[in-house]
């Protein structure tokens, strides 16, 4: 139950079973934020943005 235009990337669960990670792929944040209201009854989110490391690296090239 994804809204079109949020993509399911991957899936990871601690080891003691008490957390699952959900790497989501959207474009436009409201989106995403859509998809954590149709959930909130059931779930606790914590949403988390990233970016690919080597993003990031070519924005700070020359900085560091």
């Amino acid at each position: 139950m994804v809204p079109d235009g949020v993509t399911f990337v991957s899936s990871w669960v601690s080891a003691d079973l008490g957390r699952c990670f959900q790497v989501m792929e959207c474009d436009d944040v409201a989106l995403l934020q859509r998809w954590v209201t149709e959930w909130s009854d059931l779930i606790a989110f914590e949403i988390v943005p990233v970016v690919p490391g080597k993003d990031t690296a070519a924005a700070l090239a020359g900085q560091l």
